[in-house]
């Protein structure tokens, strides 16, 4: 994307030309799209060749791996073990600890960016999405964020009362990592099921209103290290807000905010929602250099 000359955007470009930023002076280098992507493939990469090749990496699944022999457990997943059985292995609480300081430093929904697999179809569901829309073939449909809420209740509500972890058998996100690492299964076809409702009826739904994996990440974004930060560079063009699936984090960079900021003399703000997925979409696109992804802890580093 040319974004300071043509001032393309993700939504008005080709999938491909995502992948590879034009800079001022004309060069090319990757997009944070691109490195994201990179990430995530790379990871379970990892997974397939620790269970095929045993190279003992990175063994296991997003629900429950082992790094270098280090155990690491998703969050959800041990809440869901503790309400469904009342107890969890100390192997459990290690894991769940370390994921936590882990996305505690880099934010806790950079794990839907940049480690989720689904993350990466659901973009490309979205894209199509987006074509539908515009064509008017069929209405943008959006939905309060809350309820995300009421599904991460709903989900272990039903853990608690029945004993097992209901929502791995929709997860969506397990399914992938599984038939990734294992190989397909039936289960697969779910998938395709949900895809088909994000592409057909309404953009990103799994993942802005279903997921409770992302909205327990949400929870540690509130207070990580690591955040979108905004400068007074912003011509308040809003196209960083256009491309955002979880748009309302970039309230801050509305033209209406510009008069408090200057009474107070703020500069730059850090985008502080937990529902940011560092996925650095707003970055990708911002033709003013108004945005980037700092790490709020380098100053006692």
């Amino acid at each position: 994307m040319d974004k300071f000359n043509n001032r393309t955007t993700i939504e008005n470009s080709s999938f491909l030309s995502t992948f590879i930023d034009k800079t001022r002076d004309g060069k090319s280098k990757l997009s944070i799209r691109a490195k994201r992507y990179i990430s995530v493939i790379s990871i379970h990469l990892f997974f397939f060749l620790s269970f095929f090749i045993d190279i003992q990496v990175l063994e296991g699944t997003l629900n429950a791996s082992r790094f270098l022999g280090f155990h690491l457990i998703d969050i959800f997943t041990t809440i869901e073990v503790f309400v469904a059985t009342y107890h969890i292995p100390i192997n459990m609480i290690i894991g769940t600890i370390t994921i936590v300081i882990i996305y505690l430093i880099i934010g806790g929904r950079s794990y839907c960016s940049w480690v989720c697999p689904y993350g990466i179809i659901s973009e490309i569901a979205e894209k199509l999405n987006n074509n539908l829309v515009k064509r008017k073939i069929i209405k943008q449909r959006v939905f309060n964020k809350n309820i995300k809420y009421i599904f991460w209740i709903m989900f272990l509500t039903m853990a608690f009362t029945s004993g097992y972890i209901v929502f791995e058998t929709i997860n969506v996100v397990g399914i992938l990592s599984r038939a990734i690492v294992y190989g397909w299964s039936v289960a697969l076809i779910w998938v395709l099921f949900v895809l088909a409702i994000e592409i057909f009826y309404s953009r990103r739904a799994w993942c802005k209103y279903i997921c409770p994996i992302g909205t327990t990440y949400g929870a540690i974004g509130w207070v990580s290290a690591t955040k979108i930060e905004w400068n007074d560079n912003c011509d308040h063009c809003m196209v960083c807000h256009d491309v955002c699936f979880e748009n309302h984090v970039l309230e801050l960079t509305k033209a209406k905010y510009d008069k408090e900021r200057k009474e107070k003399g703020i500069k730059q703000q850090y985008v502080t929602s937990g529902d940011c997925t560092l996925c650095g979409r707003c970055i990708d696109v911002c033709h003013s250099d108004a945005l980037k992804i700092d790490f709020r802890l380098k100053s006692i580093l």
